[in-house]
């Protein structure tokens, strides 16, 4: 039977949850219009509490901030297994749950956080530990499709058809959070698609990346995500 006694977390138990419960929060609404008397209530302790673990509210969105990096990051780990316009219309899928679930805070993260005066203790280091969040999320990403593609070391023309990419991923993202005014599983297959005419333009200035994209073509099925761009590019010149 209950004693009704609520049980008392640990430092570390109690950090991790008011992350948590930031983060939610930070989810629904831009961080600036969060309070820490909001994040207080919702995790069920006091205001003096919360600065008890935290020096005030920008450490704790930082801590957040953190963990919905490595969340977002993790979206783009796939198995190897079957064609790569597959894989990689899985990750979209899974890159748009993110962006769909944390609106606000996917664009707060990607535009460099909550506002912050100039003039504002510790506002440049703040500044600085987004952008590298930031960059974390890149070049996790970045990292991935290289072990997709099957490459090790990318060429010049390789790197930039992927960062390209992985920036107009993140563009058509935010675009599309202001309005939602496209099916969402119409840009996560035209992000796909966005990706194979990224690297047929790549291919038709650089041997590598045409010895790479007729491996993709020859692995694609004739029902996959890259075969159906190509016929719709031939049924616009029919």
């Amino acid at each position: 039977m209950s004693t009704g006694v609520r049980r008392r977390m640990g430092v570390e138990e109690r950090r991790q949850q008011l992350i948590g419960v930031a983060l939610e929060l930070f989810s629904q609404r831009s961080p600036d219009e969060v309070s820490i008397d909001e994040i207080a209530s919702a995790a069920g302790i006091s205001r003096p509490l919360v600065y008890h673990y935290f020096p005030g509210k920008l450490s704790l969105y930082q801590a957040a901030l953190k963990r919905a990096a490595e969340d977002l990051a993790g979206r783009f780990e796939e198995p190897h297994e079957g064609p790569l316009g597959a894989r990689l219309l899985r990750v979209m899928r899974r890159y748009f749950d993110f962006v769909d679930e944390h609106g606000p805070g996917f664009s707060a993260l990607m535009r460099g956080g909550p506002a912050v005066s100039a003039g504002e203790p510790h506002s440049m280091s703040h500044v600085s530990a987004t952008n590298a969040l930031i960059d974390s999320v890149r070049q996790a990403a970045y990292d991935q499709m290289l072990s997709h593609l099957g490459v090790t070391e990318a060429s010049p023309r390789l790197e930039l058809v992927v960062r390209s990419w992985i920036s107009l991923a993140e563009s058509t993202a935010l675009i599309w959070l202001d309005g939602r005014r496209i099916p969402r599983a119409d840009l996560e297959v035209q992000l796909v698609h966005d990706f194979a005419a990224l690297a047929a333009v790549g291919a038709a200035h650089d041997e590598g990346m045409a010895a790479l994209l007729h491996t993709m073509a020859k692995e694609e099925p004739a029902d996959g995500p890259f075969a159906e761009l190509v016929g719709r590019l031939i049924a616009l010149g029919a």
